[in-house]
């Protein structure tokens, strides 16, 4: 089954320029970057396949879009978004340079400026290195962390609480391992209280990337710090995304971060200000390796 077509400004702008310069035929991506292909320049379409291609006016729609990717079926092309009744929040991808990012309700869940999503991943990634052994990865998103982690890890487990999410996901190329590692499992569900049915130090590494505390304040509760305690073996690490650490808003929410953890009983608690969060240690002596 070949892979489905998705594209954004990054990928169309390419194309309207090629035509400009009445070229018949133009290396672009078809994924969001991960690949490239040659497609074809016609007089009132540009053909990607047999059976798909778009006409021009589809192309100049996708090219003045900075907020939309866009999937191809056929002959027409759909902004990849949902509604979650669920949650009651709208999702959508947002195209970047590189990976795209996850827009809820307008607000980006990963950092973009100066960055993009694949390279925010590997700093948190790198904030706990060497992330091996069983991992805890707590808010699954577009699965770029449980991707990440499962390159060196025995098992990653994600937990995502919103099945809108996943739908969205499963249209992203750049989310596509997330769906077909074997190294992976996928639990649906609330973080808060999925926890609670995991075995005592079960896990080596914990990423909590939960979203801002105005959206999801259980996950920096010291309950659920308890539990992120409980289930990490000893001389584990774990990392809490938390913000930009310089900002007023940062400086708040990491004091108290720091205070539950520490009462949960982490210890070692380091600011990592260029991952824009804290990593912490379970129990004393050098870190597992």
């Amino acid at each position: 089954m070949n892979s489905p077509i998705v594209l954004s400004h990054w990928q169309v702008s390419p194309i309207v320029d090629a035509r400009e310069d009445g070229k018949k035929e133009v290396s672009t991506s078809l994924d969001l970057g991960l690949t490239r292909t040659e497609v074809l320049l016609e007089a009132d379409r540009v053909v990607f396949s047999d059976a798909e291609w778009l006409s021009w006016d589809s192309l100049e729609e996708i090219s003045e879009s900075d907020t939309g990717c866009y999937l191809v079926e056929g002959r027409r092309a759909y902004k990849i978004q949902q509604f979650s009744e669920f949650l009651g929040r709208a999702y959508s991808l947002m195209p970047t340079e590189g990976a795209p990012t996850l827009l809820v309700s307008g607000i980006p869940m990963h950092r973009v400026k100066g960055t993009d999503p694949h390279r925010d991943t590997l700093t948190k990634i790198r904030a706990i290195a060497p992330v091996v052994g069983r991992v805890l990865d707590t808010c699954t998103g577009l699965g770029y962390t449980a991707i990440e982690a499962a390159k060196t890890a025995e098992q990653v487990l994600t937990i995502e609480l919103d099945p809108t999410v996943l739908e969205v996901a499963r249209l992203n190329p750049w989310s596509r391992a997330l769906f077909e590692h074997r190294r992976i499992e996928q639990v649906v569900g609330d973080a808060f209280d999925a926890i609670q049915d995991f075995e005592d130090e079960s896990f080596t590494r914990i990423i909590h990337d939960p979203p801002m505390f105005s959206l999801a304040g259980d996950l920096y509760s010291g309950e659920f710090y308890r539990d992120l305690y409980r289930v990490m073996r000893r001389k584990g690490r774990l990392f809490h995304y938390v913000g930009d650490l310089s900002s007023r808003s940062g400086r708040n929410v990491v004091k108290g971060v720091q205070r539950r953890l520490e009462e949960a009983g982490f210890s070692r608690i380091t600011r990592k200000p260029g991952a824009f969060g804290v990593v912490a240690y379970k129990g004393s002596g050098p870190p597992m390796r």
